[in-house]
């Protein structure tokens, strides 16, 4: 993939060890004693993943895998390709998913935090990708550390957008409307944060009990829902992922937006979603 490529360029410096491209405060908060940093686990939710698991591995793994206070999960909702056997070339911990029913994201997502030991969880998909992840974990990183602004937050939000080698001009409108939604929400506190990017304290997400494994589409919005009657949930845009838009090209932007509406409503009211199962397009 030619953004992946290109992100890798970019992060051979840090691999090495030059500090030109790190941040003052990032910097500090590496000379800080290790014990007291927060501890970070990325938890990503996978199902026949062979295809594009192992691309996103290589653009995060080379920033996280020599530090101390970071961990790579990977929960499979048991996968018969080759996505396990790729998981084992770059994470910590896999979670396999034993059951004889296919389990929901939302399950996968619980289930890689049940093993995680960190103070933070980072849960993203595996087909998103850090549109800088030098930037993106040092952000996270100083927010875990309380040296950020919205730090005092209990969970933040991404703002998500599209791989530059696949977009179209409506792709460009749509993401900008969306995100601009998603940050109004939070701005009058009723929470929101799309899934495929969601960053969590330990704390709050276990006060709310994790994801609600019943919900089978529009659990993202529950969850952050939830958590904002407890705390903070800060939109920030400076932490960009990029996804594919796929989806939107198979169904189309109304079809998905106006499931997405019918969804993020039952969610509010009912507590339950209407679709029955989220199809992945791969």
């Amino acid at each position: 993939m030619e953004f992946v490529a290109k992100v890798n360029n970019q992060i051979e410096e840090i691999v090495k060890g030059s500090p030109s491209i790190l941040s003052a405060s990032y910097q500090k908060t590496q000379n800080k004693n290790r014990t007291n940093q927060a501890f970070i686990s990325i938890i990503i939710p996978a199902y026949q993943e062979e295809k594009i698991l192992g691309e996103m591995l290589e653009l995060i793994s080379p920033i996280v895998k020599n530090k101390r206070n970071y961990e790579i999960i990977i929960s499979d909702g048991n996968s018969d390709d080759s996505t396990i056997d790729i998981a084992r070339k770059y994470t910590d911990k896999i979670v396999i998913h034993q059951n004889n029913y296919r389990q929901t994201i939302s399950e996968g997502r619980n289930n890689g935090a049940k093993v995680a030991r960190g103070d933070v969880f980072v849960f993203i998909n595996a087909d998103t990708f850090p549109e800088d992840p030098v930037s993106f974990f040092e952000y996270i990183e100083n927010w875990a550390n309380g040296n950020e602004e919205s730090s005092d937050a209990a969970a933040l939000a991404c703002y998500v957008t599209y791989l530059p080698n696949e977009s179209i001009f409506k792709d460009r409108v749509f993401y900008f409307l969306h995100n601009n939604y998603v940050a109004f929400l939070n701005l009058v506190n009723l929470g929101m944060g799309r899934g495929e990017c969601q960053i969590v304290r330990r704390w709050a997400f276990e006060a709310v009990n994790g994801y609600n494994q019943n919900i089978m589409a529009g659990e993202d919005f529950d969850l952050y829902r939830r958590i904002s009657k407890r705390g903070k949930v800060r939109f920030i845009r400076s932490l960009r992922v990029c996804e594919s838009p796929r989806r939107f090209r198979k169904y189309g932007y109304l079809r998905i937006v106006w499931q997405w509406s019918l969804n993020s409503l039952s969610v509010w009211f009912f507590g339950k979603s209407v679709s029955k199962e989220w199809e992945a397009v791969r």
